[in-house]
């Protein structure tokens, strides 16, 4: 009767962990439209991002800009990405914070290291909680 117990609980641990880790997994991110164009953050703040050249194997510099309601750039809110291969997850680099350029600028380098479908995922955080999460899709 032990086993039997001994199993069930061992099979109810491994389920929860593992809809846990589906949970984080599949949390919404908004797929953003293409480079250059502006996105609403709620009513406070918009964004644009672009790379500095056309994804190709090697470094790409992923460059957002923010801008407050008022349409002056901003530099208040913290924003991470998450580059890597959907199909593959060996190449995914974990949530790295974008660095802030002496022209207000967050820049991240994604470093693409094989042809494919490639993502980056971007959290914009204030105050510590998530207030966007978006997905940049591209093909090398």
């Amino acid at each position: 009767m032990k086993t039997i117990w001994t199993v069930l609980l061992t099979v109810t641990f491994l389920l929860t962990a593992a809809v846990s880790g589906q949970a984080e997994e599949t949390k919404s991110y908004e797929p953003l439209p293409g480079a250059g164009k502006k996105i609403e953050i709620g009513t406070d703040y918009s964004f644009t991002w672009q790379f500095n050249k056309n994804p190709q194997l090697g470094m790409v510099i992923l460059k957002i800009q923010l801008f407050d309601k008022d349409g002056r750039q901003d530099t208040s809110l913290k924003i991470t990405g998450d580059s890597g291969m959907p199909s593959m997850h060996h190449h995914d680099t974990g949530e790295k914070e974008f660095k802030l350029n002496k022209k207000g600028d967050y820049l991240l380098p994604v470093d693409v290291v094989m042809p494919g479908e490639w993502a980056v995922k971007v959290i914009f955080y204030k105050n510590g909680q998530a207030v966007y999460r978006g997905i940049i899709k591209f093909d090398v």
